[in-house]
């Protein structure tokens, strides 16, 4: 597992998580010390013990990390230096001989896994019942601090800097022109890669939060954008844990619990991606649980819930994405944002507005419909 590269070199990587972490895993999952239950229906005190029981149960006796490492380990995976920093990424080469670069960016509390469902059809859409004109190169570099990329070793890090990363990566790799793609984090991070090289980035794709009407765009809204405002303050992903305050103030505090107990690992994430889930359906039932258990898996193993939290203690307060107007901009789902406000900081050219939606991780419960509306935009722009 431990590649280091020292000279910019593109070296392959492999996943291989010793066994003693494995069972030391499972060891503690049995040893759980539990908390009661505190009164209140539902969610209403945080995640369920009965919930939570039944996940770490499953964590430790059904969910098999070999299998997931050993298909995780089926996409070409390579480690190079950027920067200073040990980057780790996966390269993924269509078979189709006109495919475009495409660069996708997770976000948090996340990985290079929320693509692993998208890629096939991305890179082989004609092995995926689609349409193989709109097949990519997909490049998916893991963010600095992110599951086995090196963590940043001081402060003065945003997503410009990582930006700049992945335009030196793409230059790498050898790609002269390519579209970007970002959800999350990366709806902040694909934008700026447009800003740092407008002559290879053909266009930005972001999944959704361009056009977010803030308290100060309040009194020019109209009525029927005013009821779009008022059912984003009401959305569970608006009202639930506030992650950026609390990973802003104190993510040393917390990241001692994250690293110690992978019930308290646990607890975090699945907190998280039921506020992020906007389908009213159990997160179960929305994105695959083996899958959600292999991201909690890869964290938990790199012990970066503490690292990957950087982007939030940098920053200096919660901010919806801008995007930028270097290059042209999509969106998979203009609402809730209102696209003249998307406008005034983007040249919007695709915006639909009857995409299925879902959870906040789209890539992870949507793959075919994402691949399929990349396709459209990237059309659009060449």
């Amino acid at each position: 597992m431990n590649n280091r590269t020292t000279d910019g070199a593109i070296r392959p990587f492999r996943i291989d998580i010793p066994q003693a972490d494995v069972d030391d895993l499972r060891d503690r999952l049995a040893r759980t010390r539990w908390t009661p239950q505190l009164p209140g229906d539902g969610w209403q005190r945080g995640v369920p013990v009965d919930h939570l029981k039944d996940l770490a149960r499953y964590w430790r006796d059904d969910f098999d990390w070999r299998a997931q490492e050993a298909r995780l380990n089926g996409f070409p995976q390579f480690m190079t230096e950027l920067d200073g920093q040990d980057v780790h990424f996966l390269h993924v080469r269509s078979p189709e001989p006109d495919a475009r670069p495409l660069l996708l960016n997770h976000g948090w509390p996340n990985s290079f896994l929320e693509f692993a469902e998208l890629t096939g059809p991305l890179t082989d859409p004609r092995a995926h019942g689609g349409d193989p004109s709109r097949a990519f190169h997909v490049v998916i570099p893991s963010v600095p601090g992110f599951g086995f990329s090196q963590a940043p070793r001081g402060t003065g890090w945003d997503a410009a800097r990582v930006a700049r990363l992945w335009v030196e990566l793409m230059r790498r790799l050898g790609y002269e022109r390519y579209g970007v793609q970002g959800g999350d984090f990366g709806a902040y991070v694909a934008p700026e890669v447009a800003r740092a090289a407008p002559d290879r980035v053909s266009g930005v794709y972001v999944i959704a939060g361009l056009g977010f009407p803030t308290q100060a765009d309040v009194p020019g809204l109209n009525e029927e954008e005013r009821a779009a405002f008022e059912l984003l303050q009401r959305a569970d992903w608006m009202n639930g844990v506030d992650h950026h305050a609390l990973l802003r103030a104190a993510p040393q505090t917390f990241a001692y619990g994250w690293q110690e107990s992978p019930v308290a690992a646990l607890a975090w994430m699945t907190q998280k991606f039921h506020e992020f889930n906007a389908t009213g359906e159990p997160l179960e039932e929305v994105i695959d649980r083996d899958l959600f258990l292999a991201n909690v898996s890869l964290y938990w193993f790199t012990g970066t819930f503490g690292s990957s939290a950087w982007p939030y203690y940098e920053s200096t307060g919660f901010g919806w994405p801008a995007g930028q107007k270097a290059v042209p901009t999509g969106v998979y789902s203009g609402a809730p944002g209102i696209r003249r406000l998307a406008e005034r900081t983007n040249t919007i050219v695709h915006w639909p507005t009857d995409n299925p939606g879902g959870h906040h991780f789209l890539a992870m419960q949507r793959a075919r419909a994402l691949a399929a509306d990349l396709g459209r935009f990237f059309d659009k722009v060449g």
